[in-house]
């Protein structure tokens, strides 16, 4: 028995040592971080925010506006730190509106605050050397915009550092499986298989934080002063790329492939897209910037070229970066990789995940479109696009991930880049009216002139009325009941077996529908 006591003193030791060393060690890291500011101490704002009739703000030479579809169009002259305090001048209420919804989801997702503290200070020590990995320029353009931030969400972190951490939101969410925050579907035509033989790029940007994320889509047109004139989609503070065009017909739009958790944090992805959008011209300049640049996370970069002529992905992942072409003339991009090095490099439980899986699921659907449908045009392109069936035209229930339109979207894009043509969706989700913008008239005539006359005379694409009338509702209400349902799970109370009915009805044909309802049925309900 002596020998016992001794054991177990000497393992609670050993076991405090080990906690006080680690807690110890992450103070050390937590408390190492670069908390540096990219810009001289001295700088300040310059100027007041000028509004004209029409809903058209001014910040020193940018300009803001809403358009009638309800787009955010921000158009962006100058230096670094110009531009960033044009953001966050110009879209104060809109950056405020963007961080509430992304919090609010957070604590949706994690409700205890405790938790979302811990993951605070956790998130501190992993992007501790974030802004050793960001060129400086961006870090300059990123800082003046988080000047505009509230300060509400201070206890979060300050400004600069939560808008840093916020463009590595999109690579940590597709670590997040639990979650499924990140999908995307896109794909890219040429030569016969396109109407008029010109390039055509269509994607689907599934990034999902709460539909009111959303809410707010946000078209920057960028006249930097070094580098090429380029639009990107996506919302206020976002100065990352997610999809977008330069001035040179090249398009960049990201898919997530599959990640293992990272050790620490690299470069965002958006960034390296940001990069690219802004200083190259063709695929193989893409390629060069890609492969100078360390990411942490895995991602397949599709690129557009028009000098090029066709499209072709960069798979960007920690430990390369491969050029993937097809044969053919057209490529399609899920979230997984498609070039033989990094197929080669799947295990057997890999590629059995793969072939079970969404990824693969979509890809096959959108190869079976593209072959059913004819030569692509824009409006073919989003047919594709908000197409929510499974193969064959099966009905698999709305929502599902296995579907193209999985009704997450944040935006759909579809490009003409040897046109410079452009088309963003409106809400809700891709289903909405898509709006053309011509891209070589806006950069030709400059900010101002772009304010002044921005709109195409491309037709816009129409909005999916069978759709937009009679699914979208039945999204929005299946969501609505699922969070009653599992708020009801996570309570153990009863709910009204009318609610259950209606669950049913509105969604039949989708797995999650029954799993739902099986998960409240053995939840031990106290009442």
């Amino acid at each position: 028995m002596k020998y016992l006591f001794k054991t177990i003193k000497y393992l609670a030791a050993f076991l405090l040592s080990l906690i006080a060393l680690i807690f110890v060690g992450s103070m050390v890291l937590y408390f190492s971080a670069d908390r540096s500011i990219p810009v001289d101490e001295n700088f300040k704002l310059r100027g007041e925010v000028i509004s004209y009739e029409g809903g058209v703000t001014q910040y020193d030479s940018s300009f803001l506006r809403q358009a009638r579809q309800g787009l955010w169009e921000i158009y962006l002259k100058g230096g670094a730190e110009e531009r960033g305090a044009a953001i966050g001048q110009l879209c104060k209420s809109l950056m405020y509106e963007q961080e509430k919804a992304f919090v609010d989801q957070i604590y949706e997702m994690i409700p205890s605050i405790g938790y979302v503290n811990f993951l605070k200070y956790l998130t501190v020590i992993y992007n501790r050397n974030l802004k050793r990995d960001i060129p400086d320029e961006f870090k300059k353009e990123i800082y003046a915009s988080s000047l505009g931030c509230s300060h509400e969400f201070d206890f979060i972190g300050d400004a600069y550092d939560r808008q840093l951490n916020y463009h590595a939101a999109h690579d940590i969410g597709h670590v997040m499986q639990e979650y499924m925050l990140v999908g995307c579907t896109s794909f890219a035509v040429w030569g016969s298989q396109s109407s008029d033989t010109t390039l055509i790029v269509a994607r689907n940007f599934d990034f999902y934080a709460g539909d009111k994320f959303a809410e707010n889509k946000l078209i920057s047109f960028y006249f930097p002063d070094l580098g090429y004139k380029f639009a990107s989609v996506g919302w206020a503070g976002m100065t990352g790329v997610l999809s977008g065009m330069n001035e040179k017909g090249l398009t960049v739009t990201i898919n997530a492939a599959k990640s293992r958790p990272p050790l620490s944090s690299k470069t965002p992805i958006s960034i390296i897209t940001r990069q690219i959008l802004q200083y190259a011209s063709n695929i193989e300049e893409a390629y060069n910037i890609a492969s100078s640049m360390k990411s942490f996370v895995s991602e397949s970069i599709l690129i557009g070229s028009a000098s090029d002529g066709y499209a072709a992905i960069i798979e960007k992942s920690p430990q390369s970066t491969v050029l993937y072409r097809e044969k053919g003339e057209r490529i399609v991009s899920t979230n997984h990789f498609l070039s033989p090095e990094n197929m080669s490099r799947l295990s057997k439980e890999d590629k059995l995940e793969l072939e079970k899986g969404h990824s693969l699921y979509r890809y096959r659907r959108v190869e079976e479109l593209l072959d059913s449908i004819g030569t692509m045009t824009p409006e073919k392109a989003a047919f594709i696009l908000r197409d929510p069936f499974g193969l064959h035209g099966k009905h698999i229930g709305w929502t599902n991930e296995m579907a193209i339109n999985q009704f997450i979207a944040h935006h759909a894009v579809i490009f003409q880049p040897e046109k410079r043509l452009m088309w963003v969706s409106t809400s809700p989700w891709q289903v909405g009216e898509m709006v053309a913008y011509d891209l070589g008239d806006v950069f030709k005539k400059g900010s101002q002139g772009g304010i002044d006359q921005n709109r195409s005379k491309v037709t816009n694409i129409p909005a999916d009325s069978l759709l937009l009338n009679n699914v979208c509702p039945k999204v929005v209400e299946f969501r609505k009941l699922a969070g009653i349902i599992n708020e009801a799970v996570k309570e153990r109370k009863s709910i009204d077996s009318n609610v259950l009915q209606r669950f049913v009805e509105i969604n039949p044909d989708y797995d999650y529908t029954y799993s739902l309802i099986d998960k409240y049925n053995s939840s031990g309900k106290k009442d």
